[in-house]
């Protein structure tokens, strides 16, 4: 069947023959709200499904910081085990996970290289130096997309006037790139050279799923050359929340003190790993959907003179636009935008940032699609 004529139900079995959109409790949103909003702010901002709160409700529990939780402990493995990794901790968010990552592969006063618009550095308020005395060393990358080139020549040399060079992270897929996928073979080149020169590799895989579904290559290859992987939960899955972070036993071993140490340990958090769980294994399958629904309103972003997009690619789930400075600015786009019932984000003076989700359908991107093509239109015909 192609891609846009996909049916747009998505998979969950808590109502048999219903629609699990129309089954939204009304504590999250009204009937009214839900007609007149579309929302693509994010895909964080997803409700769970019916199946999902089943599941919740459902969930058996324990003390995960005493000793275990019987359902944290099933998704941690199965979460491994989908990621090729030898064992995998689940964290309160995707910022914990990616910095828990970096202080227990950098020794406190060292430095890791990271692409300059990346989410480590861009998103996370320098954690790493607050929470673990780091320094990053940014790169800027073409379209997000680091070159081994670019990196060989920045280790530190080994001299008391430097700081140590320790670790290279990259994102897959790239957030402020418009879900920019890393290519797969330039992946292997820099983390087999990382090894060699006895750095370590992090990939922060928040939206790996969908790197994984666009580009027909599994998880477990994508993850197979780093030393640590994180992953989000609550992002193109759909859950409510939750991170986990993936490595070697003796890894996460490590990743386990820290967590501790930054306040993430949770009691009965089987309650929200169950969420997660639900979502790992019944919404991998469903991302071509929104990558299509991304495509149209990319297609409808670029026809649209006072809009360029970031990257000329829609690799995703993410569209990025770069608003002509003569029709004005992104917050003024996101304002009048919001006035006919589309929800966005301004992520920069002149970028506007579109997200498609499991809780946005074809009929809805398509009046989207309109709205965004009017909005655009109206203020040039006025300057005019």
């Amino acid at each position: 069947m192609p891609q846009h004529q996909m049916p747009q139900q998505r998979p969950d079995s808590y109502a048999p023959g219903s629609d699990p959109r129309a089954a939204s409790s009304l504590s999250d949103q009204s009937p009214d709200r839900s007609l007149r909003e579309i929302d693509l702010r994010s895909d964080t901002v997803t409700k769970p499904t019916p199946g999902m709160r089943q599941a919740i409700f459902e969930a058996e529990v324990g003390d995960d910081v005493i000793d275990f939780d019987p359902t944290v402990e099933r998704l941690e493995q199965r979460t491994a085990e989908v990621l090729g990794k030898e064992a995998a901790i689940f964290m309160p968010s995707g910022s914990m996970s990616n910095q828990i990552a970096i202080r227990v592969h950098c020794d406190r006063s060292s430095e890791f290289l990271c692409e300059e618009n990346c989410h480590i550095y861009h998103y996370e308020q320098g954690a790493f130096a607050q929470l673990s005395g780091l320094v990053a060393r940014t790169v800027s990358g073409q379209g997000g997309v680091l070159r081994l080139e670019q990196l060989e020549p920045l280790i530190r040399p080994d001299n008391e006037h430097f700081v140590r060079t320790r670790l290279v992270t990259l994102e897959n897929t790239h957030n402020r790139w418009g879900g920019r996928i890393q290519p797969q073979d330039e992946v292997v080149r820099i983390c087999d050279w990382a090894r060699t020169v006895g750095l370590r590799s992090h990939l922060d895989g928040a939206r790996l799923w969908n790197a994984a579904a666009a580009s027909g290559t599994n998880e477990q290859t994508l993850c197979a050359p780093f030393d640590s992987v994180s992953v989000c939960f609550s992002k193109g899955l759909g859950a409510p929340v939750g991170s986990a972070l993936a490595g070697t036993a003796e890894f996460i071993a490590e990743a386990r003190r820290a967590r501790k140490l930054f306040g993430g340990g949770m009691r009965q958090a089987g309650i929200i790993a169950a969420g997660a769980l639900y979502a790992l294994e019944q919404h991998r399958d469903r991302f071509s959907e929104d990558h299509e629904h991304a495509r149209l309103l990319g297609d409808a972003c670029a026809s649209c003179p006072p809009l360029a997009i970031r990257g000329n690619r829609i690799d995703t789930n993410i569209v990025i636009c770069d608003v002509d400075p003569a029709w004005g600015t992104a917050t003024e786009m996101v304002t009048q935008l919001k006035a006919q019932g589309v929800r966005c984000l301004a992520i920069d003076a002149q970028a506007v940032r579109f997200v498609t989700h499991l809780d946005v359908n074809r009929e809805q991107i398509d009046t989207a699609c309109e709205i965004i093509q009017a909005v655009a239109g109206a203020k040039v015909a006025k300057s005019v």
